[in-house]
């Protein structure tokens, strides 16, 4: 499994709850497939359920020490649930036992793993594991409709064949199903989920001969970290990218292109079905006129290259803009800046313009921080410090997020 797969599940905290049940075993690999798409993982095991699984298993996979008991006798150092149960990001418990969905039901709290349930104030999931019967005892069914009263969300058993020899509900679900479930809820949770994004990054080349070109100092990092921070929002990326050595940390669809030409043909193509677009890519104002098929041999007069101007794309997807449709457009100047990102702004019908300055050191091409400034529709400026272009991406997206319906 590919650790881009579950991106959402990247740097999340995770308590995953295990219960006395032969499917206690399934814990192992689910643990493996938490920490691999790049979670953090604490287990806490029910007395139960170390009948099934041993600790040192579990905090093998997991690089944590696994908690049992409200304290340790032999040392009287306490697990806090209170602590646990404000550290995690969401709670899993998998397998879920009918005793343990009984206690959840009710609020009995008899063991650590329902104090820190009790004391947790993130998502909780459960995925059953019991036999056919007692899953659908009528006890069982009115637990499962009370818990999720209570805002938790079941993972649903799958037939098959079960631990008795009989065959029905109640096998619990295997642990790629419920890392993909867990996956999928956090991403439909977050505030761009189910919009498509555009976002254009890094440099072009504008071709001389087959040996030169004409370009820029872009590194592409702004625009990189950009997509990053607009997928790990839940949005549907498309990065149009010019020539580049960066990679994205989530999963997204990536065009890559070398000249303006090549990146108008590719946005002109995908802008249409977009939500939001960031213009993040220093695209080349000019490219020769003619290219040369052979390589320009050097001579002892000079060199004089004829220029023409490239297609605006800004200002062409400005035109075919619609009403629900965001476009944020970057100003990278060296004097009268604010006027000129102003200007940018209402000749080109954008909704946010990002100003650089490259007159602050530390801000523009390159480097790993950037310093800028946010002009929106109403010509309200916001200034911001100097930060990593990561946290600037975060400052972007929080702009964005104010005005996307």
């Amino acid at each position: 499994m590919p650790r881009a797969q579950h991106a959402m599940l990247k740097h999340k905290n995770i308590i995953l709850g295990v219960c006395g049940s032969i499917a206690a075993y399934k814990s192992a690999f689910l643990v493996r497939l938490l920490v691999k798409a790049g979670a953090n993982v604490k287990v806490i095991l029910t007395p139960d359920g170390a009948n099934f699984i041993t600790p040192l298993t579990l905090a093998t996979l997991s690089k944590n020490p696994v908690y049992t008991q409200y304290f340790e006798e032999e040392t009287g150092v306490w697990s806090n649930h209170v602590e646990l149960g404000l550290w995690a990001d969401l709670m899993i418990i998998a397998p879920i036992s009918a005793n343990t969905l009984a206690k959840l039901a009710t609020g009995i709290c008899d063991n650590l793993l329902t104090a820190v349930y009790l004391s947790a104030k993130c998502p909780v999931y459960v995925a059953p594991a019991m036999d056919l019967d007692m899953w659908k005892h009528e006890t069982t069914q009115a637990n499962i409709e009370k818990i999720i009263s209570f805002g938790n969300t079941v993972i649903a058993p799958a037939n098959g064949e079960l631990a008795s020899g009989l065959w029905g509900e109640g096998r619990m679900a295997e642990p790629e199903e419920i890392v993909s479930f867990l996956d999928d809820a956090i991403k439909k949770s977050m505030p761009l989920f189910g919009k498509k994004v555009m976002v254009t990054a890094g440099p072009t080349y504008e071709a001389i001969d087959p040996v030169r070109f004409i370009g820029n100092h872009s590194s592409g990092k702004m625009g990189f970290a950009l997509a990053d921070e607009l997928a790990s929002l839940g949005a549907d990326v498309t990065l149009i990218a010019g020539p580049t050595a960066q990679k994205s940390t989530q999963i997204l669809k990536r065009i890559d292109v070398v000249s303006a030409q090549e990146m108008f043909d590719a946005c002109s193509s995908v802008f249409p079905e977009t939500d939001i677009t960031v213009m993040c890519a220093a695209v080349a104002d000019y490219r020769p006129k003619l290219v040369a098929a052979q390589k320009i041999k050097k001579q002892d007069s000079g060199l004089v290259l004829e220029l023409e101007k490239t297609t605006d794309i800004l200002a062409s997807l400005g035109t075919t803009k619609k009403a629900h449709q965001i476009l944020v457009g970057f100003a990278l100047e060296t004097n009268d800046e604010e006027n000129y990102a102003k200007g940018k702004l209402e000749k080109k019908n954008l909704d946010l313009v990002v100003l650089n300055s490259l007159n602050d050191k530390g801000a523009g091409f390159k480097s790993d921080t950037n310093k800028i400034t946010i002009f929106n529709k109403a010509l309200e400026r916001t200034v911001f410090e100097m930060k990593s272009k990561r946290d600037v991406a975060k400052d972007i997206c929080v702009a964005i997020l104010k005005i996307a319906k």
